[in-house]
């Protein structure tokens, strides 16, 4: 288990590894955990990724342990030895490894490049921003769609980029949380149920399902919470009912957590008709049409985000307390 260098307590390293995300983000000129996970996924993917279903499944199961593991092992072995070599060594590798596990401004960026074109009427700038951050096709989407498209990934992605990293990171600091990051990462590469993956990736699938659960329910609490003083916040009645009705309906056993409860404290209706590769694909209606969708929508989504993810670490303040007491 990660040992906070220098006694600075855990919270103490998390809060400022947000400060650093909300600072400067991902910056491309450093080296990111993440791209040398999936590299090591890819690589093993094309090698072990052959044979009958059951040996998929089985080297499926081996990549997860191997990936997952391997990356626990790599953070909580290397802040070791710096902790051997230099105290103040292992603290700022700490805080960067942690800082690389959230994505609080990648997100919120991410939602403004696409709100920004949208906002002036370009819609063909706006499809190309979207298309970066989503995997259906954007290329004849009207406002409302590429709107739906943004507020969507916000939501969902304040799970994945953002509260259940902040989970394991103050449960098991930077190890736990790079561990997370590389189930999270499994899942996204080859988490599929398509003839390529849907043996070779079901035990990635399956970790991510688990890793996220708690988590996104949390979240679907916390932006509930962290709407309260907010415009709008007489949609709080009968959001946490609706929002555990309507959330089973998502394909993702997590996923339709955060978008429900967003759905319903915006007003709109999330979910709907995409296209992948020119696939029509079904996915169910969240939330009421109180409002059409639009360009303001975004820069709602983005503040309910803000809120969810401070209430969150309030949520998450009596396992910390406890966690602290016991080290």
């Amino acid at each position: 288990m990660s040992q906070a260098p220098l006694s600075l307590p855990l919270l103490g390293l998390v809060l400022a590894a947000i400060a650093i995300d909300l600072w400067v983000g991902d910056p491309r000129r450093l080296p990111h955990p993440v791209v040398g996970m999936g590299w090591m996924i890819a690589r093993l993917e094309r090698a072990w990724n052959h044979g009958s279903a059951a040996a998929r499944r089985a080297r499926g199961v081996l990549l997860t342990a191997v990936v997952v593991l391997g990356a626990y092992a790599l953070a909580w072995g290397l802040l070791a030895l710096l902790g051997r070599l230099d105290p103040w060594l292992a603290l700022a590798a700490e805080l960067w490894l942690l800082a690389t596990t959230l994505a609080i401004k990648g997100l919120r960026d991410a939602a403004r490049a696409v709100a920004t074109p949208l906002g002036r009427g370009d819609l063909p700038g706006a499809r190309r921003a979207l298309a970066m951050i989503v995997g259906r096709d954007t290329v004849a989407l009207d406002e409302g769609e590429i709107s739906r498209g943004a507020v969507e990934t916000v939501a969902e992605n304040t799970v994945d980029g953002i509260t259940a990293p902040l989970f394991w990171a103050l449960l098991g600091g930077a190890p736990l949380a790079l561990a997370y990051k590389a189930v999270n990462t499994l899942d996204s590469m080859v988490g599929y149920r398509n003839a390529r993956h849907a043996d070779f990736g079901w035990a990635s699938a399956r970790l991510d399902d688990l890793a996220n659960w708690l988590p996104a329910r949390l979240t679907a609490l916390a932006l509930w919470l962290g709407a309260r003083g907010l415009p709008g916040h007489w949609r709080h009645r009968g959001a946490l009912a609706a929002t555990r009705r309507e959330a089973p309906r998502h394909p993702s056993p997590n996923a339709g957590w955060p978008e429900a409860m967003v759905a319903r404290l915006l007003g709109v209706q999330l979910g709907g008709v995409n296209r992948y590769g020119g696939v029509l694909s079904r996915r169910a209606l969240l939330g009421e049409p109180l409002e059409a969708l639009g360009v303001a929508h975004i820069g709602r989504a983005i503040r309910l985000m803000h809120g969810g993810w401070s209430a969150f670490l309030l949520l998450m303040l009596p396992a910390v307390l406890v966690r602290e007491w016991l080290a």
